[in-house]
C-alpha cells in the first residue's frame, strides 16, 4: 500500500503515479492512499490499483493515524511505502501501530533533522532516495548505509520528446515573435528553487541577447513578490509568469533553454523533462542536480547564488548554437539510459520483494 498525501501532481506524486502505473504487470496486489481530490487520481492509469481517498488537515491531524490505519485493517497489505513528507510521520505511526514492515521515499535533500534520525527514520525497513546525493546526505548524517538505497526518479520518455510539434502556436500562445532566444524555468515558486538569482542574471543576458525572452513555470507563495521584483528592474517586457501547467510536455520541446538556479534540490522533475526533450540545462551544483545536469555534457553547472556566473554561461550557450545543438542530443541519451521509468519501477518492487523476504 503506497502512501502520498500531496494534493498537487508536484514531482513527487508524479513520480508515485509513474511507479503504480508501471507496476501493471509485476507480482503483487497494489493501492494508494491519498488525500481526497488530489490531483493524483487522475494521473493513476493502471486499472488494478485501489484508490482509498482519506480527508486530513496536515501533519498535525492526529486522527489521520486512525483513518489510515481503518483502511489498513480493511485492506489487509503486507507493507507500506510511505512517499511525500505531508503526514508521512503519521502514515508511519500508523503502519508501526499496525506492525507493519514499511519504507520511505526521501526526496529532498537537507540534512536530517534529530527528530528524523531517531525517532522517524528507525521506524523505516528502508529508506530509498531519489537522487546519489540525498544518500550521501544521509550517511553524513550517520543513517547506516544498509538501510539507505537509491533509486533515481524517472520520466516518461515516450511523452516528453524533442519534437516541435507546433512552434507556431508555441509562439502565439506566449505572445512571442520568434526571432530571439526563449528561456525557461520550471519550479515551484518558493526561495530554494533561486528565482530572484536568475532574475540577477538577466540583465547581462539581455545587454548581450536583447531579443531573449523567459517563461516562468509554476505556482506558490511568491508569486506577487516576484513580480513585484521583476516589475521593479524593469524586466516585466522580458519575463513572463505563465503558472502551473500540466502540458509541459508540448511546451518544453519549443524553449531554447532550461534554468534552474536552485539553492537545493533532490533532484528535479522538470530537469529530467527537459533532458528527455532534449533542451539543455544551466542549473546549480546542488543536491541530486549533478547527476542530471552534467557540466559541459548536456549543459552547465554554476556555484549556487552566483548570479554572474549563471549569467555567463548562459550567454555562452546562446553565443554557441552548436553547442546548444550537442547538448540537446546528449541530454536525450542520458536520460534514456538512467532515467527510465522501467528502471525505476522495477528496482522498487526488488526492495518490496527483499522487505518481504522474497526471492
Amino acid at each position: 500500500m503506497h502512501v502520498e498525501m500531496g494534493r498537487h501532481l508536484y514531482g513527487g506524486a508524479r513520480q508515485v503515479a509513474y511507479l503504480l502505473n508501471g507496476l501493471k504487470g509485476h507480482s503483487g496486489e497494489y493501492g494508494l492512499v491519498c488525500a481526497a481530490g488530489a490531483e493524483i487520481i487522475g494521473a493513476i492509469t493502471n486499472p488494478d490499483v485501489k484508490i482509498h481517498r482519506i480527508k486530513t488537515k496536515g501533519d498535525l491531524d492526529v486522527h489521520f493515524i486512525g483513518r489510515l490505519r481503518e483502511v489498513i485493517r480493511r485492506e489487509k497489505p503486507d507493507m507500506l511505502h510511505i512517499h511525500s513528507r505531508r503526514g508521512d510521520m503519521l502514515s508511519a505511526l500508523a503502519g508501526r501501530l499496525e506492525k507493519l514492515p514499511m519504507v520511505h521515499s526521501r526526496r529532498v535533500d537537507n540534512p536530517p533533522s534529530f527528530f528524523d534520525l531517531h525517532f522517524k527514520f528507525p521506524l523505516f525497513k528502508t529508506i530509498i532516495t531519489i537522487s546519489k546525493g540525498i544518500r550521501e546526505v544521509l550517511l553524513e548524517a550517520g543513517v547506516p548505509a544498509h538501510r539507505v538505497i537509491c533509486i533515481p526518479s524517472a520520466v516518461d520518455t515516450e511523452r516528453f520528446r524533442p519534437v516541435r510539434v507546433n512552434r507556431q502556436g508555441f509562439l502565439q500562445e506566449f505572445g512571442l515573435t520568434g526571432d530571439g532566444p526563449v528561456l525557461a524555468m520550471i519550479a515551484q515558486l518558493i526561495p530554494r528553487k533561486g528565482h530572484a538569482v536568475f532574475f540577477e542574471a538577466l540583465p547581462a543576458i539581455l545587454a548581450k541577447h536583447p531579443r531573449t525572452r523567459v517563461l516562468i513555470f509554476g505556482r506558490g507563495p511568491l508569486k506577487d513578490e516576484l513580480t513585484r521584483a521583476v516589475q521593479k528592474q524593469g524586466l516585466d517586457k522580458f519575463v513572463r509568469f505563465e503558472g502551473f501547467r500540466t502540458d509541459l510536455e508540448h511546451v518544453i520541446p519549443h524553449v531554447d533553454m532550461v534554468v534552474h538556479p536552485a539553492f537545493m534540490e533532490g533532484l528535479g522533475v522538470s530537469l529530467l523533462e527537459a533532458a528527455a526533450c532534449g533542451v539543455p540545462i544551466v542549473a546549480c551544483r546542488a543536491g541530486g542536480i549533478p547527476e542530471i545536469v552534467r557540466d559541459k555534457f548536456n549543459g552547465f553547472l554554476v556555484k549556487p547564488g552566483d548570479s554572474k556566473s549563471l549569467a555567463r554561461h548562459i550567454i555562452a550557450l546562446l553565443d554557441e548554437p552548436d553547442q546548444l545543438q550537442l547538448f540537446s542530443l546528449t541530454g536525450r541519451k542520458l536520460v534514456l539510459e538512467h532515467f527510465s521509468i522501467e528502471r525505476m519501477v522495477r528496482d522498487n518492487h526488488r526492495v518490496y520483494l527483499e522487505t518481504l523476504g522474497i526471492q
